[in-house]
């Protein structure tokens, strides 16, 4: 270990690379491809998706590592309440896809799917609340400050929001908006993606902060920037297999405080994963490490070329590091 960074020749002979079927396409994919680290204080999960660059991928792989050698902060609850994650499928499907959130009493829903139309997201929306009581809508930043002033209009006709999720792109846009309606605003690819995560705060752009542990470069990191944030804090996945899930469980355990569930049930996506589905109580996920199944492993392994790929963009973002 160099620096308090394992050698790069112990993580490659401790690497797994799997690919996970999905059940619905989820941010324009149907397979999830991650490397697994199968390190001696547990096992790290290294899931930057295939488009992210090194010099943004590289805080992923240092999220893996800490989960892979170093020990784990202490929780302060066992338990974790979680949202029902509805990928843009027709209002029709909307059913269909609560039913593997069983006792959930949130539900976040994706809308601006490019392709499809505001009354599409009405619709989904309105589905949801059928059966779930609270809902919250992402939109990856897929409006301009005039859509989404017409977007929260339109989706808040028939019932209320808890927020709107990253609903424009930049901070400057999300403190207009945030000028202009009365629906909470979140910021998520305005901290996890951007150089100074805590800016979108200082701007007083959003009045609650989504965070992810691996984007954020682990769970002490992610621990750090939320003790310097005075907005409430939700813990969400950045669609993580099972091991990731549970460092996400983990870190919104050791949080002092949390308001809101949490974004991490999105487990409930894939067809297969490398452990046993985690399945939510009430709402609520147990908080506990995953450990993969040997057969799971086996089963789900990516093609040799692919891991050969992942193999290259860990040598590369370790570098990085």
């Amino acid at each position: 270990m160099t620096n308090g960074v394992p050698a790069l020749d112990d993580i490659l002979e401790r690497l797994h690379v799997v690919a996970l079927p999905m059940r619905v396409r989820f941010r324009g994919i149907t397979v999830r491809e991650l490397a697994l680290i199968d390190g001696p204080a547990g096992w790290g999960e290294f899931g930057a998706f295939v488009e992210y660059e090194p010099p943004e991928a590289a805080a992923w792989l240092s999220s893996a590592l800490e989960a892979a050698y170093r020990p784990a902060p202490a929780a302060l609850r066992d338990r974790v309440p979680i949202n029902a994650t509805v990928p843009a499928v027709s209002a029709e499907r909307v059913p269909e896809v609560l039913a593997r959130f069983p006792g959930a009493r949130t539900a976040k829903v994706k809308v601006a799917e490019p392709g499809q139309s505001l009354a599409d997201d009405v619709a989904r929306v309105n589905a949801v609340r059928e059966s779930v009581p609270v809902v919250r809508v992402d939109a990856n930043g897929g409006w301009s400050v005039d859509d989404a002033v017409e977007a929260a209009a339109a989706l808040t006709a028939d019932g209320e929001l808890e927020y709107l999720e990253q609903p424009c792109a930049t901070v400057e846009e999300l403190a207009a908006l945030r000028a202009r309606v009365d629906v909470p605003i979140a910021a998520d690819e305005s901290i996890r993606k951007a150089e100074d995560p805590l800016r979108v705060v200082r701007a007083h752009a959003a009045d609650i902060a989504v965070l992810k542990v691996a984007p954020l470069g682990g769970v002490a990191r992610m621990l750090d920037i939320a003790a310097q944030i005075d907005i409430p804090i939700v813990v969400s996945s950045a669609l993580d297999s099972s091991v990731g899930i549970g460092r996400g469980l983990l870190a919104a355990a050791a949080l002092p405080e949390l308001r809101h569930a949490c974004g991490l049930g999105t487990g409930g996506l894939f067809v297969d994963d490398v452990a046993e589905p985690r399945v939510p109580v009430d709402g609520c996920l147990a908080v506990e490490p995953a450990v993969p199944d040997p057969a799971r492993l086996a089963a789900l392994a990516a093609p040799e070329q692919r891991r050969q790929w992942w193999i290259d963009r860990v040598r590369a973002c370790h570098a990085l590091i």
